[in-house]
């Protein structure tokens, strides 16, 4: 069982700087075609100061950690039993490029059902811009199969 004790740990915070170009690419590989996410001029007439990060690009840079394994690694997790359960989003503000977002992750929660078969690790991550103000808050859950 995952040692509970773990809930409310905070992992290493990690900043990201939003490069234009992936977010052009982004909007292109998920069949994003409002130009507001690929023409700068187009995003500028829409009343946006430069591209805007679209809402699930969050998820992308999250796993730019410079230890991507480090939860599992703090709680014990064998990667091959663990299966991607939930994401969510709460947002705040638009994020941009150019923009440099510092993302804070933290054991949220972790419990089971099934008799412990399946065990759940909530992760929430708070992501800030570069002038400290609140961009979003992910979530995710992710499910240790121990059966």
């Amino acid at each position: 069982m995952i040692d509970k004790r773990h809930i409310g740990h905070a992992l290493p915070a990690f900043q990201v700087e939003v490069e234009k170009g992936r977010l052009r690419f982004f909007a292109q590989a998920t069949g994003q075609d409002d130009p507001v996410y690929t023409d700068e001029a187009a995003a500028r007439a829409a009343g946006h100061p430069g591209l805007p990060v679209p809402p699930t690009f969050l998820f992308c840079l999250e796993m730019e950690s410079p230890n991507p394994a480090a939860l599992r690694e703090l709680l014990g997790i064998d990667y091959r039993r663990i299966l991607h359960g939930e994401q969510g989003f709460s947002f705040h503000r638009l994020a941009y490029a150019g923009d440099t977002l510092t993302f804070r992750p933290q054991i949220a929660d972790i419990y089971d059902k099934k008799g412990g078969a399946l065990e759940f690790v909530v992760r929430r991550t708070s992501v800030h811009n570069q002038r400290d103000e609140l961009v979003a808050q992910l979530r995710c859950v992710t499910v240790v199969r121990n059966a």
